[in-house]
């Protein structure tokens, strides 16, 4: 594979990811208008936000078959175009049954998406021989940023659900299907593939041995119990707990999403120099760390410092841990991956009403602990994450590679 080929290939999927980013930021920060739109209750809310991880879940399941027949780069070209399109159709139509198809036509192809989308980057990451998976997911985060305040002009100039979608789908639908074009398909390299044999005896058909791949499921778990804390509980938080203003209390969701970008974007060089198992355990601390600051926090802006710090930390975890199962299962990443994506839904459905739940009975303070005690868990499954002196974050990664961008 030509160093010119896995640089386009690269730069393709980093605009995948931007395009997912601005999307999905898209989608979750208009649920309010959503809901105006098409008359949906409180009491029914939760039952279609719910429909959204757990199709998407259903999806990342199916997607290994596909992948397995087609290959990730194959359907992540058809799965993102389809996205866009559910996305817009969320803001066409006016009755129940329309949001609900339209929802769910996002939660099937979104599922898909994921899961084809780091499938590629642990296999370009495998190609390059050096951490880059941290990289693909500040891609993300940067559209997260650019999708939230897209979703602000369109709230804020009182445009229509379809008037805020059109504009961004007519831009980024042509230019995700003409960067597809150069979605490299990575392959194993010949270390993965004598490792594979080696452990081929105590492993599935498959090459996925469900009892190794636990611990990074309920680091995928836990993780996303964290963020979806911060996207659904640090703006009620804010106000209600601490007394901030209104105004105010919009801050940190976006102070997290920014650090996190920043984390994301300096993480590859903390892998390949200190790596992946301390790169990871660092970015455990930080979060629990942020989350008792929350918890204990006097005022609105100490909350905020707690926030902030929460999204360097947990910035790190979630693609490393994709990376890791590629590691593990160097010949068998694609079924990996598609695994490890379920539990990413697993965490979003968990985390908000448990937290919620928690908040009513108890305190929205002792709330906070319980994301922070479940993420200090990623610091015992850190060994999980490759060799602790391994400066590339694990085994399968070259020390000695033609750097290609």
């Amino acid at each position: 594979m030509t160093d010119a080929r896995l640089r386009r290939g690269r730069g393709s999927l980093a605009v995948s990811f931007f395009v997912q980013g601005v999307t999905f930021a898209l989608l979750v920060t208009r649920i309010p208008a959503i809901q105006d739109r098409y008359g949906i209750s409180d009491g029914l809310l939760p039952v279609f936000l719910a429909a959204v991880p757990i199709l998407a879940g259903v999806s990342s399941v199916l997607t290994e078959k596909v992948v397995a027949r087609v290959g990730p780069s194959v359907l992540l070209r058809w799965a993102q175009p389809l996205v866009l399109l559910a996305l817009l159709g969320v803001g066409v139509g006016s009755e129940l049954w329309a949001a609900a198809v339209a929802l769910g036509l996002f939660g099937l192809s979104v599922g898909a998406l994921d899961a084809s989308m780091n499938m590629l980057g642990v296999s370009l990451q495998r190609s390059y021989g050096r951490s880059i998976m941290l990289g693909f997911h500040a891609a993300y985060s940067l559209g997260g940023i650019a999708g939230a305040s897209l979703a602000w002009v369109g709230a804020h100039w009182h445009l229509s659900l379809f008037w805020s979608y059109l504009p961004v789908v007519v831009v980024l639908l042509p230019v995700a299907f003409v960067g597809s074009r150069w979605y490299v398909d990575g392959e194993p390299g010949p270390a993965a593939v004598a490792g594979a044999a080696q452990a081929g005896e105590k492993k599935g058909s498959d090459g996925v041995v469900f009892r190794m791949l636990l611990p990074l499921c309920l680091v995928m778990t836990f993780a996303y119990i964290g963020d979806s804390t911060v996207s659904n509980w640090s703006a009620k938080y804010l106000q209600d707990v601490l007394h901030s203003s209104e105004e105010l209390a919009t801050v940190p969701y976006n102070a997290y999403m920014v650090t996190t970008l920043l984390g994301r974007s300096v993480g590859d060089l903390g892998v390949r120099r200190f790596g992946a198992v301390l790169v990871v355990r660092a970015g455990a601390v930080l979060a629990a760390l942020g989350f008792a600051v929350v918890a204990v926090a006097p005022g609105a802006w100490a909350g905020m410092a707690g926030f902030t710090v929460l999204g360097l930390g947990l910035s790190v975890i979630v693609p490393q841990t994709f990376a890791a199962a590629g590691r593990l299962f160097p010949a068998a990443s694609d079924a990996a991956v598609a695994r490890l994506n379920v539990f990413n839904y697993v965490g979003f459905l968990v985390g908000s009403p448990l937290v919620g739940a928690l908040g009513d009975a108890w305190s929205y303070r002792g709330a906070m602990l319980v994301p922070m005690v479940l993420v200090l868990v990623t610091v015992v499954y850190a060994t999980s994450f490759g060799v602790p002196k391994a400066r590339y974050g694990g085994g399968h990664e070259r020390p000695r590679t033609v750097d290609v961008g």
